[in-house]
């Protein structure tokens, strides 16, 4: 949500802006002053945000008893980042995207003809102060601390995602086949050794495929079997329509007694001490709860920013077409991922959903009439006839990328104030994770996962 108005109002002041001291992570939490669970009056939280982040995070809420209010500026949920993403719950391929060698591929894509990634030049100290931390983190002992850190996220969620699924009964075309990594040289292939390993080492299954075992997963590649050389799938992997998912569960958490207040820009987050005293919004006015949780994605820094909280989380732009399926037999089964344009490509139901591109252009959500030419290329290349692209509906949106590739859950300076944010590319693959995660640590229930590195707090170690 953006910030219309930095004026505090006259008694509300931020805490000074070097943090107070966190909880031990992964120890029983109860800084808020609400009533706890089972008391007559139940725990009131404001959730800002109504993404996958933001509902899944007020679900658990609401099934812990809490009398959860959820704000957001669209008139429904999922409708900005979780509205047209690739459709991945790419549990096997959680890895941040600043690793060793990606600044030397980073130059090679820019003058790529189908490149997947834009970097324009803007004046914004922000934005290049962000990009150099994500450079200081392009190097192995960073980039295996980060995964470390994203994939307990990532297999927590893996692993509560199918409860939530069997609880709720929602229906979101969701898929169980696994993502083939699509590599198109003997190059490619051979590099994917170094991947291998580090999903050996997380314990995330695998296969290694030659040509015809590709074709053995996804049959309609035998169409274009000479553009490709094997594969790496990754069996865990799942599919599914995100923003299906988040409206169906939007409505199963109403049904536990959640408001949804739709249409609501947050205008800003009033505080005192170290405490937050309410949200002021344009049409409700001020809105307060016991405790707060920002689910607010690329928007966060911009509302938190003001009382002295400072993310370095940067939207990165990305692109989708989602086109109608044609022939079933030459269309996807599941999700590709072709490795030399960074493009996926998933089936959803009777649709086909292609993702890709990585543009660096602040908060810009223009779609120029140019803007999906890679995912289509890619679509048209690799599934000729499984889908009509005259038919195709583009889109674009703002992932919360923070440097280090780890979201940022937890704890903040303010007692009763937690984040939910930053999860990149990953909404989708650790919503389930994240959101069950905070609402135990909100409710003062001890998470099932450390918080170790995943707070605000390690940005001031």
């Amino acid at each position: 949500m953006t910030v219309t108005g930095r004026a505090r109002p006259a008694g509300v002041w931020p805490v000074p802006h070097r943090p107070a001291p966190f909880a031990v992570a992964g120890a029983h939490v109860s800084r808020h002053a609400g009533p706890a669970k089972g008391q007559e009056t139940a725990m009131k939280v404001v959730v800002m945000g109504a993404g996958v982040i933001g509902v899944t995070t007020a679900y658990y809420l609401a099934r812990q008893g809490a009398e959860v209010t959820v704000l957001d500026r669209q008139p429904g949920p999922g409708l900005e980042t979780s509205y047209a993403n690739a459709g991945e719950l790419s549990y096997g391929m959680t890895s941040p995207w600043a690793a060793p060698g990606v600044p030397m591929k980073a130059l090679k894509w820019l003058f790529m003809k189908r490149r997947p990634l834009f970097i324009w030049p803007l004046i914004s100290p922000t934005m290049w102060s962000w990009g150099g931390k994500m450079l200081a983190n392009c190097n192995e002992r960073a980039y295996a601390v980060n995964k470390s850190r994203m994939v307990r996220i990532s297999n927590y969620s893996r692993d509560v995602m199918p409860d939530l699924i069997a609880e709720t009964g929602i229906e979101y075309d969701g898929r169980a086949q696994g993502t083939l990594q699509l590599f198109r040289t003997e190059k490619q292939m051979k590099a994917s050794k170094a991947d291998q390993d580090i999903l050996a080492e997380f314990d995330s299954p695998f296969e290694v495929l030659d040509r015809d075992g590709c074709i053995a997963a996804e049959p309609a590649l035998a169409e274009v079997r000479d553009k490709f050389v094997g594969g790496l799938r990754l069996t865990a992997d799942r599919t599914g329509d995100c923003r299906m998912f988040t409206m169906a569960l939007a409505d199963k958490t109403a049904e536990l007694g959640a408001t949804f207040h739709y249409g609501q820009r947050i205008r800003l987050i009033q505080v005192q001490s170290d405490r937050v005293m309410g949200v002021l919004t344009e049409n409700l006015g001020r809105v307060e709860g016991d405790a707060y949780v920002c689910a607010l994605g690329s928007f966060a820094p911009k509302l938190l920013g003001p009382i002295d909280i400072r993310l370095p989380v940067y939207p990165v732009k990305g692109y989708s077409v989602t086109l109608p399926v044609t022939e079933d037999r030459f269309a996807p089964q599941s999700t590709i991922m072709d490795e030399t344009h960074k493009v996926a490509i998933t089936r959803l139901g009777d649709r086909i959903r292609v993702a890709g591109t990585a543009e660096i252009a602040g908060y810009s959500d223009r779609l120029g009439p140019h803007a999906t030419d890679t995912v289509r290329h890619v679509i048209g290349d690799l599934f000729p006839r499984g889908g009509d692209l005259s038919q195709a509906e583009g889109w674009t949106g703002l992932r919360p990328m923070t440097p280090d590739g780890t979201p940022v859950l937890g704890q903040t300076p303010y007692r009763n104030l937690f984040l939910n944010t930053g999860h990149g590319t990953l909404g989708w693959t650790m919503a389930a994770g994240s959101g069950r995660a905070v609402a135990d640590l909100v409710m003062g229930r001890r998470p099932e996962i450390d918080f170790d590195g995943l707070t605000m707090a390690r940005y001031w170690q």
